[in-house]
């Protein structure tokens, strides 16, 4: 099985995150940013953006990268993750409706937050999500 994480982080939180999920998963982890490959070629993939202002994931670089893959990620394994500072989550609900709307199979029945930096309790959480992506 072919696995990606792909991730945004401003202050380090969600990387750490990814870091985790991609040593989970036996990968390594790419920003956002620097992603050159077609999200479509891999079975499974791990995504993770912090919210950011109104409860949403990233908007900049992202909301636009997802948005482009959101109608080629019918059938495929997904873990989300990300950190956020205030309110209660709402932007991974949102964001899981929409990649189970697209057609994709949730890893875990919700995505893995942390508030602000990630406890070695939720780091674990999120080597544990890695290895169950790669499965």
């Amino acid at each position: 099985m072919s696995a990606a994480v792909i991730y945004w982080s401003g202050t380090g939180n969600t990387e750490a995150m990814a870091k985790a999920v991609a040593e989970g998963a036996g990968v390594e982890a790419v920003a956002v940013s620097d992603f050159s490959g077609n999200a479509a070629d891999f079975d499974a993939l791990g995504l993770g953006s912090p919210a950011m202002g109104d409860e949403v994931i990233e908007e900049s670089e992202f909301e636009p990268f997802f948005a482009g893959i959101e109608d080629k990620i019918s059938g495929k394994k997904i873990a989300l993750f990300g950190s956020y500072d205030w309110g209660d989550g709402q932007w991974m609900r949102t964001w899981e409706e929409r990649v189970k709307a697209a057609g994709a199979v949730l890893v875990n029945d919700a995505g893995i937050i942390s508030n602000l930096e990630p406890s070695d309790d939720i780091l674990a959480q999120c080597k544990e999500l890695g290895k169950k992506l790669a499965e």
